[in-house]
């Protein structure tokens, strides 16, 4: 039986480990031949590893979401490796706990990686697409597009500019058959780093945030996965410059 993305060709930025690993291991499971571009050439090698065994078609090229020519030689050899191009998952980001909040070199840090990586990921994506006769983009944004989660100013506005940019990029490229749409996850485990090493996401501790969450409990990455898969397939041909709430409920509150 043919997967729900059976022919199609995907990018996952941040794909080697958490949401985006999930979001690889699912389209490549359904079909969609991956290539998962990411900075951690160790923490990818395990995911392609699982998909390849699983059956899937992936290959890994490493690159940096905020270099313009880290993207155009991502986007050429995946063309090179599979023929075309039709889905694009910006996944990758970063959090600003770590961050200064007053930091002007942090803002910007915090931004390119969030905010100005879609932009380059889907300008250079869509010249492709154009070619294949259309695609589907998914970017994750969050929660905090819409609410100060945590109080985070910076995060914050990075997410809310994925937000808007989605729905303007969904106008610009609808002519194009190329649709547009983002994914705003909930309270997730976060994969974090001690001691250069993954930590399990139930050491993290969520019990305040629970407390607002009406489903009463953190998502899971492949309930992120299923999303993007949905809004990457053709189930999803009439949708486009619309957000979709994996959150628990949290954002109805």
């Amino acid at each position: 039986m043919p997967g729900r993305v059976a022919g199609k060709v995907a990018i996952v930025s941040g794909g080697a480990n958490g949401m985006g690993a999930a979001e690889a291991a699912m389209l490549a499971r359904e079909g969609a031949k991956v290539c998962i571009m990411d900075v951690r050439e160790d923490l990818a090698a395990p995911v392609v590893e699982r998909i390849r065994d699983a059956g899937g078609e992936v290959i890994f090229v490493q690159g940096d979401v905020t270099s313009e020519d880290d993207w155009k030689r991502v986007i050429a050899e995946t063309v090179e490796a599979f023929g075309k191009l039709t889905i694009l998952v910006n996944n990758a980001g970063i959090g600003a706990r770590l961050y200064d909040p007053e930091s002007v070199e942090d803002w910007h840090h915090v931004m390119d990686v969030n905010m100005t990586s879609v932009f380059i990921g889907t300008k250079l994506a869509v010249k492709e697409m154009i070619k294949a006769g259309g695609g589907a983009i998914v970017n994750i944004a969050s929660i905090a597009s819409f609410i100060a989660e945590g109080g985070n100013p910076v995060y914050g506005a990075s997410k809310s500019a994925v937000w808007n940019y989605t729905k303007q990029a969904a106008v610009l490229y609808a002519k194009n058959n190329i649709r547009v749409n983002s994914v705003h996850p909930g309270f997730m485990p976060r994969m974090i780093q001690r001691n250069n090493e993954v930590v399990d996401p139930s050491e993290i501790a969520f019990a305040e945030k629970l407390k607002w969450v009406p489903m009463g409990r953190i998502g899971t990455v492949d309930e992120i996965a299923y999303g993007v898969l949905f809004l990457a397939s053709d189930e999803a041909s009439y949708i486009t410059g619309t957000e979709l709430m994996i959150d628990g409920g949290f954002t109805a509150m």
